[in-house]
């Protein structure tokens, strides 16, 4: 096993080295930051109801949650539903320990990925909005616990999905629950209804932590009870956490056992077809 893990953490870091010496892989990883930006830029002048905070101030923790989340989710999701397609799931099950150490460089590859990304739009976008304060002591334990809860799910999603065309089905409802969790704002600005189902999901309590990871305490004014609420947030997040760990190697063996050649090479000749 401690090969395994060795030899994962080696896969990730070099998949991460390719990841950003590769022209189309750097076009994903500051195209989207850089859209951000444009939009923080933009909304600086902006304030958020009849308080002085700035929409740009508000939506640039948003921002970094979204980017953490959705990375976590659906990055993760595809990786895994491509791999198995192409067969790279089946040749990691024919070595001891293999899909072990295989999913420990996704870990690896997904979480460096993103604390780049998160640096990208962090760094410039503090100088662009303004008010923005890190707090050293909230930043690492929010990133850590976001990402422990959202990498997991993501590989249950990638899980039990058959292939990697079906990931569409998922961005709508991710999205759709992105709109309501009030993870770009304070959810206060929402109905009491959304903001109950909003507060089951880890979305918002990754807004909410990056908020308070990012803005001065005054800010915790248009919050729920006007507390940044650590306590819950740490609870929520690691209540999924959980969810994710308990679930993900299950189903990841599951999905393990039923790859063979034969099912590799149907899903080969029937991408084929469709090509043709």
């Amino acid at each position: 096993m401690r090969r395994a893990v060795r030899a994962g953490c080696v896969r990730g870091l070099i998949e991460l080295r390719q990841s950003f010496t590769s022209a189309a892989d750097l076009w994903g990883h500051f195209f989207w930051p850089a859209l951000m930006l444009v939009a923080l830029f933009f909304l600086q002048k902006k304030t958020f109801a009849a308080t002085t905070w700035s929409l740009g101030a508000l939506g640039l923790p948003g921002m970094l949650a979204m980017n953490l989340a959705t990375n976590g989710l659906l990055t993760t999701a595809a990786l895994l539903a491509m791999e198995r397609e192409d067969g790279t799931l089946l040749r990691s099950k024919a070595i001891p320990h293999g899909m072990s150490g295989y999913l420990i460089g996704k870990v690896v590859f997904v979480g460096g990925s993103l604390i780049v990304d998160l640096l990208v739009v962090l760094i410039p976008g503090a100088f662009i909005v303004g008010g923005v304060s890190v707090r050293a002591e909230t930043l690492p334990w929010v990133l850590a616990l976001g990402m422990v809860a959202t990498i997991p799910i993501g590989a249950v999603l990638g899980a039990v999905t058959a292939n990697a065309r079906n990931l569409n089905l998922l961005l709508l409802p991710i999205f759709g629950l992105t709109a309501v969790s009030g993870i770009f704002y304070p959810i206060t600005a929402l109905p009491g209804w959304l903001q109950g189902i909003a507060q089951v999901f880890p979305l918002y309590w990754l807004g909410l932590g990056m908020r308070s990871a990012l803005l001065p305490a005054g800010a915790a004014a248009v919050e729920i009870g006007q507390s940044w609420r650590h306590l819950e947030t740490i609870g929520v997040l690691a209540v999924w956490s959980a969810l994710g760990l308990l679930l993900a190697p299950g189903m990841l063996r599951r999905m393990a056992r039923r790859e063979s050649g034969s099912s590799v090479a149907a899903r080969r000749d029937k991408a084929m077809q469709r090509v043709n």
